[in-house]
This record gives structure tokens, C-alpha cells and sequence, in this order.
């Protein structure tokens, strides 16, 4: 399994909010590239990056940072957040970002999701977004009336191979992820799973790790201390 340690954009800034909430807001650190290289150092071998403007705005409003992240990074990168066209996701993959995440346009237009895998395959992951049992859009704003489950097997259907899971009520909560949800999509799909919002310690990552998830996304127990990722690493390394 592997550990990716979370890097939200807001402002040109890396902050983190507390279940998907604009208004609460911390900044913790104003330099995003130092925060992905700090990460390196932990010994992180991928990372998840999210434009949150982005994701508000339907554009790559942090694109210049990313640009900055992988020319800087060698680790892959995963990154999401305002992908709403083909054009988008060709800057991003021009860019260096090993897998791009397509949130709200997978929900509202399907066919995009099916066009991008056919043109990149697995260079393709979509983010289930949860509120509830139905799947978040615009930046965890709006909700729509698609069930998770039902929508996480369509989206396998099209070819999708790695889906990114967030029950938005435990984002930034520290409570744990949701794993009976989690558990549902396992069962329901074959795809490369990853598991986050809530992970706050360690036994949350040993917990995932039994559910047999490709990967699991930590971000403020990281920034808090609750958590090193070199300690994170150990366990999801161990046989």
C-alpha cells in the first residue's frame, strides 16, 4: 500500500480545511514546493495534490505551482482539482503529473472520463467525493443525486482503473476514515482503491492497510505532528 502525504492549494498557498469547509482554513506552509520537498525528504514515494481554487472555479488556477512541483520532484504526483476538459488534462500530463484526477466533470460529463482513458489509460483517476451516500461536486459544494457505490462501478464500466476515495465528514476531522464505505466500494469494484479523509495515526493506516487498498491519503495528521510519515511508511512496508 502506499502513503501519499496530501499538498492542498488554495492561494498559492498549502492550508488544509476542516470537512471540505472553505471558511475554516489553515495555512500550513506558504510555500508549497518546500512542503512537497519536505515530504521527499520523509522519504514519501508519491504525492496527492489538490487545486482547490481549482476545484471551486472549473479552472487550473494553480497550474504555475504544480508546473513548479514536478519540475522540482521526481516522485510520481497525483494531482486534482478544477479538471473539467481534455485540454485541462493535457496541461496537467505536459506538465509531468504521473495521474490526473477528474471530480466533478467524471459526475456531470461521463464522456470526458471515457475520452481521457482511452487517450491516457492509467494516467486517469477519478475522485469520489462523499456527502452522505452521494457524490460531491464543485469543490464538495453542491451534492448530486449519483450514489457512490453505483457510481464507483460506472466508472470501472468505462475503464477507469484508480479511484480516490473521501468521505468529505471525516476530511480533516482526524476521526478516522470511513472504512464501512470503503469496504463497499472494495467489494463492489476491482479498481486501485485509495482511501482518504480522517486518517489521523497510525493504527488508522494498519486498518487500511487489512482492507487491502492500493493507497491511503494523509494530510493535517501530518502537518498536526499526530503523525510521522516515516513511521506511516514502516507499517504499510511491513509483510
Amino acid at each position: 500500500m502506499l502513503v501519499f502525504p496530501a499538498i492542498d492549494l488554495k492561494n498559492g498557498r498549502c492550508v488544509r480545511l476542516y470537512q471540505g469547509d472553505f471558511q475554516q482554513e489553515t495555512v500550513v506552509n506558504t510555500n508549497p514546493l518546500e512542503q512537497a520537498l519536505a515530504f521527499v525528504r520523509e522519504g514519501a514515494q508519491v504525492l496527492h495534490v489538490v487545486d482547490l481554487d481549482g476545484a471551486l472555479d472549473g479552472e487550473l488556477v494553480n497550474l504555475p505551482i504544480i508546473k513548479e512541483i514536478t519540475k522540482n520532484v521526481t516522485i510520481p504526483i497525483q494531482v486534482g482539482g478544477g479538471v473539467r476538459s481534455l485540454g485541462h488534462i493535457d496541461q496537467l500530463i505536459e506538465a509531468g503529473v504521473s495521474r490526473v484526477i477528474i471530480g466533478t466533470a467524471a459526475v456531470l460529463k461521463p464522456e470526458l472520463v471515457k475520452e481521457a482513458v482511452e487517450k491516457y489509460g492509467e494516467k486517469i483517476a477519478v475522485g469520489i467525493d462523499v456527502k452522505g451516500n452521494y457524490v460531491a461536486t464543485h469543490g464538495w459544494i453542491q451534492t448530486s443525486d449519483v450514489h457512490y457505490v453505483e457510481f464507483a462501478k460506472s466508472m470501472e464500466a468505462i475503464g477507469v482503473r484508480t479511484i480516490i476515495f473521501t468521505d468529505i465528514s471525516r476530511d480533516g476531522t482526524l476521526e478516522g476514515p470511513n472504512m464501512e464505505k470503503l469496504k463497499k466500494v472494495k467489494d463492489a469494484t476491482s479498481v486501485q482503491l485509495i482511501a482518504s479523509g480522517g486518517v489521523s495515526n497510525l493504527l488508522d493506516i494498519e486498518v487500511v492497510k487489512e482492507l487491502g487498498v492500493y493507497g491511503v491519503i494523509t494530510g493535517k495528521a501530518l502537518y498536526d505532528g499526530r503523525l510521522r510519515l516515516e513511521d506511516a511508511l514502516k507499517v504499510v512496508n511491513q509483510c
